[in-house]
């Protein structure tokens, strides 16, 4: 797995008001085990200190092609071959202007151009107007870095610090974090379409009260943004869940099992993987009350008839292209006993190559999980981990399975 840990990164800081976001962005990549050289351009040092990005960074930041610490005078040099990526965050639009140029005129701009461009990749998080960022010749500049192997991170969207509203702002911290995480997983889903469901359903029995379970969504979420870290396109079906989207991810919001059926539904036909990670409820009332159900004072409870819920998983297995092999299916299990036994009954039963478990009963709304996996081969054990280290094993666990069958 290439995560981030261990990895040097060139965190490079050109002119803008952006640099303060420079600063939290360098603490995130330090925290996830990185280590962080800071070179600064002039212009930002107008708008953020060196010694700042020093005590983030834990080394001493450069700024001069001429610095006396490199006895060969040769800074761009020297440090652009220790980086495993350079990340320009903020490039302003003079400095894409420049990259796009082959211009090298003071040492971060030295460094891009010098840079070992099959070794050492160059990320790129614009921050500017937003006129400049509509500017065609800002546009033209973007095209052309992407053309030159350049990897753009985008914008954001909102209040500028000079007053106005629009694209162009550099992108959140926690979102360039997730960017940069993600570029250095093993893309083995590139070009693939994935489709994920998550979270509980609500089954309402009035306006006011319902049916559901104490699933959080973690998991779900987490394989979203595994499988969008490994170069898929996603689409992520999610029950009444508080979470935050994972970036990249289309996410369509469902309530109920006949919701979330419809919209998986509506996402499989071009998708070449479905991950059923939700716990839909089985049952729904069969009649859903157009008032609150008030107590009567008797003492008896209301009687409630109940239907059965459509199967997700099991339609959608069942379909066409399931059965032909262009879309691979994997269920989740979530059991109170005998798991084993329930997990490779429930396989059989839908029809699908695998079938995971989660193993223990508390893992609803935990950070962390264990699972099981299940094949026609057997079964074996994902240690405990986070859920989002469990999600990027059990994507590469789909991609392997899915080159051998082919």
């Amino acid at each position: 797995m290439n995560d981030p840990a261990g990895k040097h990164i060139v965190l490079g800081l050109t002119g803008g008001i952006a640099c303060y976001k420079a600063a939290e962005l360098c603490r995130a990549l330090v925290k996830e085990g990185c280590t962080v050289q800071v070179v600064m351009t002039a212009a930002a040092e107008q708008f953020i200190t060196a010694v700042t990005m020093q005590a983030l960074s834990g080394r001493t930041v450069y700024g001069s092609q001429w610095d006396t610490r490199e006895p060969n005078n040769m800074p761009h040099i020297n440090l652009s071959r220790q980086a495993d990526a350079i990340l320009l965050a903020p490039c302003s639009a003079d400095f894409m202007a420049k990259l796009v140029q082959g211009r090298a005129d003071e040492l971060l701009s030295l460094m891009c151009l010098a840079r070992p461009m099959e070794k050492v990749p160059l990320l790129v998080a614009p921050a500017m107007n937003r006129e400049m960022w509509a500017h065609p010749a800002t546009q033209r500049n973007m095209a052309q870095l992407a053309a030159d192997g350049a990897t753009l991170l985008g914008v954001g969207s909102g209040p500028q610090a000079c007053g106005e509203t629009g694209d162009g702002r550099m992108l959140e911290p926690q979102e360039m974090l997730e960017d940069v995480i993600a570029f250095f997983q093993r893309k083995v889903l590139a070009g693939r379409r994935v489709v994920v469901t998550a979270g509980p359903t609500f089954e309402a029995l009035d306006p006011i009260r319902g049916i559901t379970n104490h699933s959080s969504g973690k998991m779900g979420f987490a394989i979203a943004r595994a499988a969008r870290e490994a170069g898929a396109q996603v689409t992520l079906v999610a029950g009444p869940v508080s979470l935050a989207t994972p970036r990249g991810v289309a996410r369509v919001n469902v309530k109920s099992a006949r919701e979330m059926l419809a919209a998986t539904q509506a996402a499989v036909p071009d998708a070449d993987v479905f991950v059923a990670t939700a716990a839909v409820a089985d049952w729904r009332p069969v009649a859903e009350a157009d008032q609150k159900i008030k107590k009567d004072g008797s003492g008896a409870a209301p009687t409630v008839a109940f239907a059965e819920n459509p199967d997700i998983l099991a339609t959608v297995a069942q379909g066409e292209r399931a059965r032909n092999g262009a879309l691979f299916c994997v269920g989740f299990a979530a059991e109170s006993h005998d798991l084993v036994a329930h997990a490779k009954a429930k396989r059989e039963r839908k029809g699908i190559p695998l079938l995971v478990g989660n193993i223990g009963p508390l893992t609803f709304g935990q950070d962390d999980n264990q699972l099981l996996l299940v094949d026609a081969q057997g079964v074996r054990e994902l240690p405990r981990a986070s859920k989002l280290v469990l999600a990027r094993q059990l994507v590469a666990e789909i991609a392997a399975r899915m080159a051998a069958s082919h």
